[in-house]
């Protein structure tokens, strides 16, 4: 079964054969291709194109992070699951006004439910439920946005009654975080942005074209769009035990 590897520490890819050994000053490390889904760089990695050239035959991707755990990018193999057929009709769901605000409006919709379900799971009352009725009254993109801030932004409000003392959120903030628990939040949402990218690559849909986050050029915005709907479950809840289980500490984090 094929697995995702995470390299934390500064080395070197090598290829021999049809295998990938990752090398540093503890030794040597094989990496069998058949048993690579993704590779997650965290530290900094060099390697030759020999290493490449096997990687995007096996339609493997490696995704970059800098010191401080921020997504840089990602080596995207060339793709083999083409549909011309799906790409048109990914482009007219974007270029056709109606078509893009129901999706849109489905990623924020799935977004706000999952916010919701995580205050509830917490007995905290709220009112993400009230404030995503009115999407149904949005007739642009960037209503549909405003929507999804506002929710966010109660939701954010309530995680300090969640944290414990000592690790309160006490707002968003965002490159740098300003505290332990939103530079949890950066570098959990980094993560998940990658492994979404990851499993569009394994799908015939085009990761460029988006319809809530505007497609620019050199980002992969479909993942930013998808990755909104599983922040909360997937991100905020695992930060949520990690902290009240007292698995992550002050004296984790620089």
């Amino acid at each position: 079964m094929k697995r995702n590897y995470y390299i934390m520490s500064d080395g070197i890819l090598k290829r021999k054969e049809n295998t990938v050994y990752f090398v540093n000053k503890q030794g040597k490390k094989p990496l069998p291709i058949n048993k690579i889904y993704s590779i997650y760089a965290y530290g900094s990695l060099t390697f030759s194109s020999q290493v490449v050239h096997l990687l995007a035959k096996e339609g493997i991707p490696i995704h970059f992070f800098n010191y401080y755990g921020f997504y840089d990018g990602s080596f995207y193999p060339r793709e083999t699951l083409l549909s011309g057929d799906l790409l048109i009709k990914q482009a007219e769901h974007y270029l056709d006004h109606e078509k893009r605000m129901v999706i849109a409006k489905k990623f924020v919709e799935g977004a706000g439910q999952n916010m919701g379900k995580v205050l509830s799971y917490y007995r905290i009352e709220n009112t993400i439920g009230d404030t995503m009725e009115d999407l149904a009254g949005c007739g642009a993109i960037t209503e549909v946005m405003n929507v999804e801030g506002r929710m966010r932004s109660a939701y954010y409000t309530h995680m300090d009654e969640i944290l414990p003392d000592g690790f309160k959120m006490e707002g968003r903030s965002r490159r740098p975080p300003e505290n332990m628990v939103n530079a949890l939040i950066s570098f959990g949402n980094s993560l998940l942005y990658s492994t979404v990218l990851s499993e569009i690559y394994n799908t015939q849909l085009n990761p460029t074209i988006s319809y809530l986050h505007e497609p620019f050029e050199r980002r992969y915005s479909l993942a930013l769009d998808l990755s909104e709907i599983f922040k909360p479950i997937l991100v905020d809840r695992l930060i949520f035990y990690l902290v009240n289980k007292r698995m992550l500490k002050e004296e984790d984090f620089e």
